[in-house]
């Protein structure tokens, strides 16, 4: 991975946009080959985002359901960057660097909670009744 996506790179307008697009697609190809969180994250997404836009009735309810699932795939991310911060300032074990990493294991738990409720808001009451 590189910064080049920086502000500081001279570029703008469609040129940043072109800069920015390719460093997102280079930054989740990595994620994807160096984390099984987010491995099983795609997968899931794959199956669970076309599920939920039949599933929802509406265009409301089909943005809530897809959201949810990608929702924790942008967590996983986030939490995948603080651990790569860490990691990058020291391999050295320090209390502060493990409550990080916790901190954003905690993000992606508390992440995949809302759409397990958002998804069951909205669908066990279809099949209870």
């Amino acid at each position: 991975m590189s910064d080049s996506g920086r502000a500081s790179d001279g570029l703008s307008g469609i040129a940043r946009l072109n800069r920015a697009t390719k460093v997102g697609f280079t930054a989740l190809a990595w994620a994807f080959r160096n984390e099984e969180a987010f491995r099983l994250e795609v997968l899931g997404a794959v199956v669970l985002v076309p599920l939920g836009l039949w599933l929802g009735h509406g265009g409301v309810e089909r943005a809530l359901l897809a959201a949810a699932i990608l929702q924790v795939m942008i967590v996983e991310l986030l939490n995948t960057g603080i651990e790569v911060v860490v990691d990058r300032i020291s391999i050295e074990r320090h209390p502060l660097s493990g409550l990080a990493k916790d901190l954003g294991s905690a993000a992606v738990m508390i992440s995949l909670l809302l759409a397990t409720t958002i998804w069951a808001s909205i669908l066990v009451p279809r099949v209870l009744s």
